[in-house]
């Protein structure tokens, strides 16, 4: 039993004790997303069984909806809080305020299994707007200019939230989906804009000699693409145009990564899954345009962005930042493996088999979804302890 959890430093006489939950904010984001990204498959299994009847959102909307304004969304503010304070110098929510917003974030996913309609769409785009203030207060009073975009994500993250619902409820004449096609596109773009930022690094400060290499006008022909992506989206363009626009996205993420050179980092699992998680991304974009074609369904290309690229940049971003703001040791044991391989196992299962044997594509998202929990159940487990316990060097954070 002793190998379930995550080995750190032992604890002597002089290491911090008691809790440090609010210390920061990947502490509280990273422990509810993980435990309910591992929970919430078998919920909307239980929507699909009929066990919760009085639901707001069911189904696939339900699922949608909760796996990228629930789980995404809480990572990916946990990531900003504790990035900001590093860009700035300055204080992101921490203590009171910090549980206020965790508090704000687990009502929003109470709410959307209630009848309580209204209710449920203020909380659910009150949660990334307060995030956004949040965040703002620091970048503003450092003038970090250079991240002042994301508080705009987090707004936008807001309003296609709100957009979802709000056509559920009758008052827009959307259709729901719009909301999360949106969502999507901003969670795409957050992710080539982080992963352009750390994996190179990553990769050559975790690999000698790796040479992974930035190539600015190719990250700018990279990030270009996909915001024409999200306007096409926005203007509910389809067809050919977005075709060839996911088309020539998918030629340059394929291009960004190969120059970081992936194939030197097989040895070393805190990197590849970095790598893994990003070449999701150009395979989405190539299934987005064939879907756009009328070549595939859209649901391969849709999964190979959400439990391709997301669940292997997430869990990967996930144990390096906790092991690095909890002063651990920047290296991965075999149950990070486990989780990076199941999790990584569970994208390929949902996007592949219903791909190659379309017959069998009700046993595939059973399959997928038993290995993506487990994969953040292990999370969830292993990384509890260093989550909830102060440093262990003793350092605020």
């Amino acid at each position: 039993m002793a190998g379930i959890f995550i080995e750190g430093p032992r604890r002597s006489a002089e290491t911090p004790r008691g809790s440090a939950l609010w210390a920061l904010g990947f502490r509280p984001f990273y422990l509810l997303a993980s435990v309910f990204s591992a929970v919430s498959i078998a919920i909307w299994s239980a929507q699909f069984a009929g066990w919760l009847r009085a639901s707001y959102l069911a189904g696939p909307l339900w699922h949608a909806h909760e796996m990228l304004f629930g789980f995404a969304l809480a990572v990916i503010v946990g990531f900003l809080f504790t990035a900001g304070r590093n860009w700035t110098g300055r204080p992101t929510p921490t203590g009171v305020p910090l549980a206020l917003l965790a508090a704000l974030w687990l009502t929003g996913r109470v709410l959307v299994a209630t009848p309580y309609s209204w209710a449920a769409a203020i909380v659910n785009a009150a949660f990334p707007i307060a995030a956004a203030i949040g965040l703002a207060i620091p970048l503003w009073a450092a003038r970090n200019r250079r991240n002042y975009f994301f508080v705009g994500l987090l707004v936008l993250m807001g309003l296609a939230d709100l957009a979802l619902h709000l056509s559920l409820l009758g008052v827009l004449a959307l259709p729901p989906f719009l909301g999360v096609r949106i969502g999507l596109d901003v969670l795409l773009f957050v992710m080539t804009v982080m992963a352009g930022r750390v994996v190179p690094m990553f990769t050559n400060n975790g690999v000698p000699a790796a040479g992974a290499e930035r190539r600015p006008t190719l990250d700018r022909i990279a990030l270009g693409t996909i915001l024409a992506l999200t306007c096409a989206d926005v203007v509910g363009l389809t067809g050919t145009p977005v075709a060839l626009i996911a088309a020539i996205a998918a030629i340059a993420h394929a291009a960004r990564w190969l120059f970081w050179k992936p194939w030197r980092t097989l040895r070393v699992p805190l990197v590849w899954i970095l790598h893994a998680g990003y070449a999701w991304i150009a395979i989405h974009l190539a299934l987005r345009s064939a879907a756009e074609l009328g070549w595939i369904a859209a649901s391969p290309a849709t999964h190979a962005l959400t439990a391709g690229a997301a669940g292997a940049l997430i869990i990967g971003m996930m144990t390096r930042t906790t092991r690095g703001h909890t002063a651990r040791p920047l290296q991965a044991n075999r149950f990070d493996v486990a989780m990076y391989l199941t999790v990584v196992l569970s994208a390929v299962v949902r996007v592949a088999v219903p791909l190659a044997l379309p017959g069998s594509t009700i046993a595939a998202i059973v399959v997928s979804a038993m290995l993506w929990s487990a994969g953040f159940a292990l999370f969830a487990i292993g990384y509890a302890p260093s989550l909830v316990r102060p440093r262990v060097d003793g350092h605020p954070g």
